[in-house]
Protein backbone atom coordinates (compact mmCIF):
# COMPACT_ATOMS: atom_id res chain seq x y z
CA UNK A 1 0.00 0.00 0.00
CA UNK A 2 0.91 3.32 -0.24
CA UNK A 3 -0.07 7.18 0.99
CA UNK A 4 -2.42 8.48 -1.10
CA UNK A 5 -4.55 12.15 -1.54
CA UNK A 6 -8.24 11.54 -0.82
CA UNK A 7 -9.88 13.21 -4.03
CA UNK A 8 -12.99 14.29 -1.34
CA UNK A 9 -11.23 16.08 1.21
CA UNK A 10 -7.39 15.80 0.41
CA UNK A 11 -6.60 13.97 3.71
CA UNK A 12 -3.51 11.71 3.62
CA UNK A 13 -3.92 8.04 4.31
CA UNK A 14 -2.99 4.72 3.46
CA UNK A 15 -4.76 2.28 1.49
CA UNK A 16 -5.48 1.28 -2.36
CA UNK A 17 -9.00 3.32 -2.68
CA UNK A 18 -8.87 6.92 -4.18
CA UNK A 19 -10.80 8.59 -1.10
CA UNK A 20 -10.01 7.56 2.70
CA UNK A 21 -11.97 5.65 5.04
CA UNK A 22 -13.91 9.09 6.20
CA UNK A 23 -15.36 9.93 2.51
CA UNK A 24 -16.15 6.35 1.71
CA UNK A 25 -19.33 6.51 2.80
CA UNK A 26 -20.08 9.81 1.56
CA UNK A 27 -18.94 8.65 -1.90
CA UNK A 28 -21.12 5.40 -1.49
CA UNK A 29 -24.33 7.58 -0.94
CA UNK A 30 -23.22 9.73 -4.15
CA UNK A 31 -23.01 7.26 -6.40
CA UNK A 32 -26.42 5.24 -5.25
CA UNK A 33 -27.60 8.99 -5.88
CA UNK A 34 -26.51 9.07 -9.09
CA UNK A 35 -27.41 5.77 -10.32
CA UNK A 36 -30.64 6.37 -9.12
CA UNK A 37 -31.43 9.26 -10.53
CA UNK A 38 -30.07 8.47 -13.68
CA UNK A 39 -32.02 5.23 -13.62
CA UNK A 40 -35.26 7.27 -13.08
CA UNK A 41 -34.82 10.43 -15.25
CA UNK A 42 -33.07 11.25 -19.21
CA UNK A 43 -29.95 12.37 -19.11
CA UNK A 44 -29.32 16.05 -18.73
CA UNK A 45 -27.72 17.60 -21.46
CA UNK A 46 -25.12 19.43 -19.09
CA UNK A 47 -22.85 18.50 -16.12
CA UNK A 48 -23.91 21.30 -14.38
CA UNK A 49 -27.43 20.17 -14.44
CA UNK A 50 -26.67 16.73 -13.36
CA UNK A 51 -25.22 18.29 -10.21
CA UNK A 52 -28.33 20.66 -9.70
CA UNK A 53 -30.70 17.64 -9.70
CA UNK A 54 -28.80 15.37 -7.84
CA UNK A 55 -26.75 17.48 -4.97
CA UNK A 56 -23.50 16.26 -5.93
CA UNK A 57 -20.59 18.40 -6.83
CA UNK A 58 -19.59 18.81 -10.34
CA UNK A 59 -16.21 17.73 -8.96
CA UNK A 60 -17.09 14.48 -7.92
CA UNK A 61 -19.43 14.19 -10.46
CA UNK A 62 -16.31 14.17 -12.78
CA UNK A 63 -14.66 11.44 -11.31
CA UNK A 64 -17.82 9.42 -11.08
CA UNK A 65 -18.20 9.98 -15.16
CA UNK A 66 -14.39 8.55 -15.26
CA UNK A 67 -15.62 5.20 -14.31
CA UNK A 68 -16.36 2.79 -16.88
CA UNK A 69 -19.92 2.18 -14.93
CA UNK A 70 -20.44 5.62 -16.21
CA UNK A 71 -18.78 6.03 -19.97
CA UNK A 72 -22.35 6.47 -21.65
CA UNK A 73 -23.86 8.76 -19.81
CA UNK A 74 -19.88 10.57 -20.24
CA UNK A 75 -20.39 10.56 -23.84
CA UNK A 76 -23.94 12.04 -23.73
CA UNK A 77 -22.93 15.14 -21.84
CA UNK A 78 -19.76 15.19 -23.78
CA UNK A 79 -17.13 14.69 -21.28
CA UNK A 80 -13.68 13.93 -21.64
CA UNK A 81 -12.80 13.10 -17.88
CA UNK A 82 -8.81 13.25 -17.62
CA UNK A 83 -9.06 12.11 -14.02
CA UNK A 84 -5.93 10.49 -12.91
CA UNK A 85 -7.00 7.25 -10.88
Amino acid sequence: MELNKCKRCGAFFVSNNCVCPNCEPKDHLELLTLKGFLAENDCPNSIDTLASNTGISVKNLNRFLAQEDFSSIASQLEITPNIKT
